[in-house]
This record gives structure tokens, sequence and C-alpha cells, in this order.
């Protein structure tokens, strides 16, 4: 099946580590259980033990953020190559006369 967004791999090439039970246990909000989840529990836990303190849990605060930032900057690109291929679209429409065919291509295999 050829989709539309051929050539765009929808969604994180990073893989959810931790569970849904486990996100739970730690009463991990709704809004930050992605694939960084598994950062976000042991650095709630340090800022915890350290009582919010901002010069504490440093290392594990970068790693959650550093994670966050590659989320983001991973669905950027995809972003960036769907606007291309829609724009590679329309340009082809254009050449084409931007007409639709009658009978379409499926419609003759065999």
């Amino acid at each position: 099946m050829t989709s539309e967004w051929e050539g765009v791999k929808l969604g994180s090439s990073k893989p959810m580590i931790a569970t849904q039970e486990e996100m739970v246990e730690n009463k991990v909000p709704m809004a930050y259980r992605d694939q960084c989840a598994h950062l976000l529990i042991p650095l709630n836990r340090c800022r915890q033990r350290e009582l919010y303190l901002p010069w504490k849990c440093e290392e594990e605060r970068h790693s959650y953020e550093k994670c966050e930032y590659e989320l983001v900057m991973e669905r950027l690109l995809q972003m960036q190559k769907i606007r291309e291929l829609e724009e590679k679209r329309k340009q082809q429409m254009k050449q084409g006369g931007g007409r639709i065919p009658l009978i379409p291509s499926t419609a003759n295999a065999s």
C-alpha cells in the first residue's frame, strides 16, 4: 500500500522504554508520557529528594532535556519533509493541468 507521505517515517525513531505501569506508578502526567519518560522518572525522584534545589540533579535534567530536544528536532524534520512532499505534489498538479483522471490507475490493474 502506497501512502501520500511515501518516504516520510511518521512517529519517533526512539523506542518507548518506560512502560505504562511504571509511568502510572511514578505519577508521570499524561502530557509527559513520551519516549523520554524513562529519564523523567529518576529526575523527579532526584528533585523530590533534593527539595527541588535548582543546582541539584543537573545530570538527570540535562539527559531529560536533551532527549526532549531530540524528539522536537525529529518532529520538525518530519514536518519539513511532509511540507516538501506537499509542495512537490502541488507542482505536479500544476504541470499536469490540475486535472483529475476520470479512470483511476487501479481500475486497470489485473
